[in-house]
């Protein structure tokens, strides 16, 4: 009985040293992984947070403007292709019952016309907005999410956007002909007996719908270069966010 005893403690004493070990083994193969990955990150200097993403945000920023301004950069992109206006979506309607179909496609081809002019010159004050960016700025877009580098350029440069596109938007309307093909539907819907008259501020929405669909591509390639290592290009996108 003494010696069953015996072997019994002698058994639980190098069970409970072996546990001992393991954790301890664990424990030390967890803080190396965390040292491991805080390093990559940590070994970042502020110049190259800031340059890293100031080179990923004008590669997706020229990319997006190139992409929206040629020919059917926006007319053939579902994603960013701009629709008859919402808030006329019953006069669009009545217009296509009363045999106006074509006219209507007309009217949707010519205002995604004029964005695609208008597109030509977003790349400029992209690059301001880039140039200015902080090392806040910077490590902010870094730890954000996908599109944190999109939602810091829309912030910065919506107004400026806006500014200037209305005027090339007016230009690139008179230029495709929008009021020409806008004007008689309106017309025609206005007389309608018991309708809502509609009247839109159409350089307004093109202008607007133009810059969200920028930033829809400018975020597509921000998702890229974030996680799809053949997008990090350079090596400097490859240190600042490659995963190794």
């Amino acid at each position: 009985m003494k010696i069953s005893i015996a072997i019994a403690l002698v058994i639980s004493t190098s069970y409970l040293s072996n546990a001992q070990t393991l954790g301890k083994i664990v424990s030390k193969g967890k803080e190396t992984l965390s040292t491991g990955t805080s390093t990559s990150k940590s070994s970042l200097t502020n110049d190259e947070v800031v340059s890293g993403l100031r080179e990923a945000l004008t590669t997706g920023a020229k990319t997006a403007a190139n992409a929206a301004s040629v020919t059917d950069g926006f007319y053939k992109n579902q994603k960013i292709f701009i629709p008859w206006p919402a808030e006329a979506k019953n006069m669009k309607d009545k217009l296509v019952m009363l045999g106006m179909q074509s006219q209507v496609t007309q009217f949707e081809e010519s205002v995604n016309r004029a964005a695609e002019e208008a597109a030509k010159s977003a790349f400029d004050v992209f690059a301001g907005a880039v140039k200015g960016m902080s090392v806040g700025d910077g490590f902010a877009i870094l730890n954000g999410g996908d599109t944190a580098a999109t939602h810091f350029l829309r912030e910065k440069t919506t107004a400026s956007l806006t500014e200037k596109f209305k005027p090339i938007v007016k230009t690139a309307m008179d230029k495709v002909r929008v009021t020409e093909y806008w004007n008689p539907l309106v017309t025609k819907y206005n007389k309608i007996p018991g309708v809502t008259k509609q009247n839109p501020d159409l350089e307004a929405y093109v202008t607007a719908k133009a810059i969200d669909g920028l930033m829809v591509l400018i975020s597509e390639q921000e998702a890229k270069i974030r996680k799809d290592p053949a997008a990090q290009v350079t090596d400097l996108l490859k240190k600042v966010f490659g995963k190794s």
